[in-house]
């Protein structure tokens, strides 16, 4: 035996628990776990308190309205703003606090993270190398000041009374700016009281909800609105310059020339700018591709060698459509202006579009054959120029359509922070963490070019995309996990063609995200199809039980990047979900014999589970019962996931699984043990884990030792016990939106607010919610707290829509997505009488049957149904606590129909 080890025992034994606790506290990671291994002391001791001393009128004022969250330049809040302001999977374009694009993740960088680095953060101990999938974004925030790579910007120009103003849009030239943080759509406002006119930009992306097609343009669209305050005419010009950005990072003198064209068509001009190579390498390079600004109107001026440096006058009134050509040392820069005359009171508005395109999938992507064929974008449009050319003449609609999204969703009663963090994580998908091939395919990493190969085990978290774009996740079902990655058992690898197994989560997840898709669908078609591979996958994952219990007993590998032996709740329950999912989509093909297979297996698993798996407080891991506790997992700990089976559950409608109590134990358990006001005296004492909360920040953690046993997660740990110590926001949100689904509201509400409040933009990007590198793809499950807020379910072959809101019963409003159409719901509660609307502000919606809570209001025998003036035939039922109105003839909803619903 190591003399060394006998010391340190005898050290301990006479030292007494407590010195040797504390010594062990303060010791590196590498110490504690040699420490636990080699002379059995105890863990550091759970230390956080289970009253949160939370101020009543604080969380009041979390169900506020309020108004939009507001950055300022005042303030020092505009440093670290990035909004994805590109289409979906055409890189990482940020818009900035004060308005200009950085960062032009668009040149296919196979380095991790949106801004590769590795930093040192202390963790109370000592120093520790953070690289970019660690949190290195979360310590030490990318200032967008760093990360201007391509010269870009816009600047107003106004004559008055023989006076000539010029103010760029940039930080600089302003007494303050606003940047109103409400994704897809950007509003920033720029304030000079000496200024005459008033300065309103609305930037982002096109983003139209199922309609993945426009919104997944490589285009960022800037509406530059100026409003004349006061009665003297006012000559007016804007202008916009974009940098050559083609070669912009591999390009030396002799490769070739960059160079800009003009543009010019009757309703748009601009400039077009590309690489002229000399060598023939030079068209493969990952930066190869082209760039372009254009304003869309009549009557423009365009440079196509403009020097923006300083601005001054020329860059408004001169034009020059000369093709310009230089040397890659130097920059070559477009332009293109609008100009007006501006009434007293009255407005100009000038559009512009600024497109890219750069066809070279990264080589990690080599081994998938679609990757070779380049980019679906690039599939659909030669170059930059046309991606404008098409934008054009398509502005309008595409424009307004986009915002009358933007202005529906957060048309509501919710609060404007709650709808803009449970939203704002879709911009994930307009990041370089996705891509979507030539052929249509859709493809992903966890964190930007962190973990490759769409993991089934973190995007079955994401509830974002299947309700927004539900046709990529259709595709994605049918073309990856019930085909590429489907095996003859039945099993489905968890990264496609980057894995040689399954992992049971993204498994059962899988079947659950089918069943999602399925209801996102307006016909069975996608069910039907897809139902020999759905029963194949399912039958996979019965088998996982071997003892027949209901309860999934087989090692596999897990999201926790670990395999965990014996019965794991938050497994068994997420087994027993898709099982249930399984069950109703075998009902509904119509096939008997296997829905009485998924249907006794739910059975036995809900009851074993509340009998075996439940400690009296909360949901547990029982051990192996030959190897036992020997290998890592979180055994009588309190784990963040153990009843994730019951949330997936009140996202797609499956009802309650097992008992309501033991579920709600489990929730306020976690609420208990695992929820902090201040991360920090924990990750003090618990060291290992990732920083993506720290020190004054507020979170859920990861899995906790409320008990404080001994050797609590295991015998034999290894490294990826770092995660139980961490505030994950993927898990954080997913745990939020089932207390909320609960009605455990408050405690859904302040989680929320913590995620929120730890991604303030004043102190790093409040659009990056960081796990395994950037934007990762799991933060999308705070769509589901936003889902089960409004106690949103929908299936669209049976036509089915419900809503029970969860709170602001009586006056509430908020938008919904179906498989063809988007629009809000509203209600009003006036005594008895409940007025229920459906107003359709996109496609079209086809409904038989309506379903809404009534809770606490006595039945009645009037009900009525009206879409316009017609009054639709309907019966009705009561249910405990909702009202289901079948119509007697479906109805299908246009865009600007209402469906009103009164009841009593």
């Amino acid at each position: 035996m190591n003399r060394n080890n006998e010391t340190r025992r005898a050290f301990f034994k006479q030292s007494g628990l407590a010195a040797a606790a504390m010594l062990f506290a303060n010791s590196p990671v590498w110490a504690r776990i040699f420490w636990n291994r080699t002379t059995g002391l105890l863990p550091p001791l759970h230390n956080i308190p289970a009253d949160k001393k939370l101020d009543p009128r604080w969380v009041k004022s979390l169900y506020q309205r309020g108004q939009v969250t507001t950055y300022r330049k005042s303030k020092n809040e505009l440093a670290f703003i990035g909004m994805p302001a590109g289409g979906l999977h055409a890189g990482t374009v940020y818009l900035g606090g004060d308005g200009r694009l950085w960062l032009w993740g668009i040149y296919n960088d196979e380095r991790e993270g949106v801004d590769p680095k590795t930093v040192l953060w202390n963790d109370g101990t000592a120093e520790r190398k953070i690289r970019n999938r660690d949190g290195a974004n979360y310590i030490e925030p990318t200032i967008a000041a760093n990360k201007r790579v391509l010269e870009q910007g816009f600047a107003i120009k106004i004559l008055l009374q023989g006076k000539t103003i010029i103010k760029e849009l940039k930080e600089e030239d302003w007494e303050d700016i606003q940047f109103e943080a409400s994704y897809p759509v950007a509003t920033i406002r720029y304030i000079d009281k000496n200024f005459p006119l008033e300065v309103v930009v609305q930037a982002g992306g096109l983003f139209i909800p199922l309609d993945a097609e426009n919104s997944s343009l490589p285009a960022t669209v800037y509406s530059i609105t100026l409003i004349n305050k006061g009665q003297q005419l006012v000559n007016a010009a804007v202008v916009g310059w974009f940098e050559n950005g083609a070669h912009k990072v591999t390009a030396r003198d002799g490769d070739g020339m960059r160079r800009n064209t003009a543009i010019r068509h009757e309703h748009y001009c601009g400039v077009f700018a590309d690489f002229k190579a000399t060598k023939e390498e030079a068209a493969a390079q990952r930066d190869a591709g082209s760039t372009c600004i254009i304003y869309v109107g009549n009557g423009g001026t365009v440079r196509t060698n403009a020097e923006p440096w300083p601005v001054d006058r020329s860059l408004f009134d001169q034009q020059d459509e000369t093709t310009a050509e230089k040397l890659p040392s130097d920059k070559l820069v477009g332009s293109t202006a609008a100009a007006g005359v501006i009434g007293g009171g009255e407005t100009m508005v000038a559009n512009f579009v600024l497109s890219w395109h750069f066809n070279h999938p990264l080589s990690k992507t080599n081994k998938l054959a679609e990757a070779r064929d380049g980019y679906y974008y690039g599939k659909r449009f030669r170059d930059a120029a046309s991606v404008a050319a098409y934008i054009a003449p398509n502005f309008d609609s595409l424009h307004q359509q986009t915002l009358l999204w933007q202005h529906t969703f957060y048309d509501s009663t919710l609060p404007h922070w709650f709808l803009e963090r449970t939203f704002l994580n879709i911009g994930t998908l307009a990041t370089a963490n996705t891509y979507r091939f030539a052929n249509g395919r859709f493809w992903s990493w966890e964190g930007v070019n962190a973990c490759e190969g769409t993991c089934t085990h973190v995007w079955q978290y994401a509830q974002a995309m299947g309700r927004i774009f539900p046709s990529l996740e259709r595709d994605t079902r049918a073309r990856t996990d019930l085909g590429i990655a489907l095996q003859e058992d039945g099993g489905i690898l968890f990264r496609a063609e980057y894995e040689n197994r399954p992992a049971i989560d993204g498994q059962a997840g899988s079947i659950l995200r089918i069943y999602r898709e399925h209801q996102m669908s307006v016909d069975n078609r996608f069910l039907t199809a897809n139902w020999p591979g759905i029963k194949k996958a399912t039958v996979f994952m019965l088998t996982q039980d071997k003892n027949g219990d209901g309860m999934t007993d087989t090692p596999m590998e897990n999201t926790l990047d670990a395999v965990w032996e014996g019965e794991v709740a938050w497994i068994v329950g997420l087994c027993i979900a898709a099982a249930k999912a399984a069950q109703l989509m075998a009902d509904e093909v119509g096939d008997v014999a296997f829905s009485k297979v998924c249907a006794t297996y739910v059975e036995k698993g809900c009851r074993h589970m509340g009998s075996e798996l439940f400690n009296g407080e909360y949901f547990i891991h029982r051990p192996d019962p030959v190897s036992g506790r020997k290998k890592l997992g979180s055994y009588n700990t309190c784990h963040i996931d153990q009843v994730y089976g019951q949330s997936w559950a009140w996202q797609v409608g499956l009802g309650r699984l097992w008992e309501k109590e033991k579920t709600l134990s489990a929730l306020r358990s976690l609420w208990k043990y695992n929820f902090t006001t201040d991360v920090g005296p924990y990750i003090k004492t618990h060291m290992g884990g990732r920083p993506y909360a720290v020190a004054g920040e507020g979170g859920m953690v990861m899995n906790t030792n409320p008990h404080n046993e001994p050797a609590p997660y295991g015998e034999d740990v290894t490294w990826q016990l770092g995660y139980f110590h961490e505030c994950m926001s993927g898990f954080e949100h997913q745990v939020a939106s089932h207390m909320m689904a609960e009605g455990m509201t408050d405690e859904a509400m302040v989680l929320t607010r913590a995620i929120h409040d730890r991604h303030h933009a004043s102190k790093r990007n409040p659009f990056n919610e960081i796990e395994c590198s950037d934007h990762y793809a799991r933060a999308m499950a705070s769509y589901g707290t936003f889902i089960t807020a409004c106690g949103f379910e929908y299936h669209g072959p049976k036509g089915y829509i419900r809503f029970a809101p969860r709170w602001n019963k009586e006056h509430f409003k908020a938008a919904f997505t179906a498989a063809e159409g988007w629009g809000s719901y509203s209600q009003s509660i006036k005594g008895n009488k409940q007025q229920c609307t459906i107003a359709l502000k996109y496609g079209t919606l086809q409904l038989k049957s309506l379903s809404f809570e009534r809770k606490g209001l006595p039945k009645t025998g009037l009900v009525s149904v009206t879409v316009g003036k017609k009054v639709l035939v309907a019966r009705f039922t009561y249910l405990t606590d909702d009202i289901v109105v079948a119509l007697e003839t479906p109805v299908q909803l246009q865009a600007g129909e209402m469906l009103v619903v009164t009841v009593g």
